[in-house]
């Protein structure tokens, strides 16, 4: 195992954050977590013939819908939330994509018998208690196209649901991303002000929704696309320009944070 230390001092360098007053969010991966599907096997998504289920890149993921796992993930937020981040963000807090064939492929234990957006909802509500008493905020990353779905995608992230249980929802907008044709657009990785004002114009009007059923949402802080998606035929090369232009789409609607 890699013993190194990234960071050798978090302490200190959180120290001289806050000194500097800036804003700290510590990213937590939670279900795709092959480092911890290694050491626990038992923890890991398993196939339906036997052994550890890999997604198409050989990655092993944990059972979103095991509390062993949820309470490792979340004994390493409340560590990062000791430590002194601000924020605490859970990432790839899903069940992996092509979900029919995971479907096919995995032998969930799921003992309560709950959907996927109900194991993940359960999740985050899980952590909300846990966290929240420690004064920190609380948010998660979704696919770009959760605030445009009707459905869970396959990987148990609706909006409306993660969407009251966090204080921060960020949908990863990156142009990149989109199938052609999306919104209506042919090529969407060479427009990002039309994707990423789409993209965010659905996220606020899903807010709205709830606001009028009395439900109070997460703030919208969006992930932009600051990289070059070479594999995207055809593509354009993200520099200055291109990640402005996201920044202004969300700032037309009223949204002013954002993540790059």
């Amino acid at each position: 195992s890699d013993t190194r230390r990234m960071i050798p001092d978090l302490k200190q360098l959180l120290a001289q954050f806050k000194e500097k007053q800036i804003y700290t969010i510590g990213r937590v991966v939670v279900f795709k977590d092959p480092y911890m599907a290694s050491r626990k096997p038992g923890w890991a998504m398993r196939a339906k013939n036997g052994g550890i289920w890999r997604d198409r890149k050989g990655t092993a993921w944990v059972d979103p819908y095991l509390s062993d796992v949820w309470g490792y993930t979340l004994d390493i937020a409340r560590e990062a939330a000791g430590l002194g981040f601000d924020e605490i963000q859970f990432d790839y807090v899903r069940f992996p994509d092509n979900g029919d064939q995971v479907d096919r492929e995995v032998a969930f234990r799921n003992p309560n018998g709950w959907s996927k957006p109900e194991a993940i909802r359960r999740f985050l509500q899980q952590a909300k208690e846990e966290l929240a008493p420690l004064g920190v905020w609380i948010s998660a990353d979704v696919f770009g196209l959760t605030p445009s779905a009707s459905t869970d995608m396959g990987i148990g992230q609706t909006w409306d649901e993660i969407a009251q249980e966090v204080d921060v929802i960020s949908p990863m907008v990156y142009p990149s991303h989109y199938r052609s044709g999306t919104f209506g657009i042919a090529h969407p990785d060479l427009e990002p002000y039309a994707i990423v004002q789409k993209a965010v114009s659905d996220s606020l009007g899903r807010n709205r929704r709830l606001l009028e059923a009395n439900k109070q949402p997460a703030a919208v802080r969006p992930w932009l696309q600051d990289f070059t998606a070479t594999w995207v035929k055809p593509h354009r090369t993200y520099g200055n320009d291109e990640v402005r232009a996201q920044i202004e789409a969300a700032k037309s609607l009223g949204v002013d944070e954002y993540l790059l």
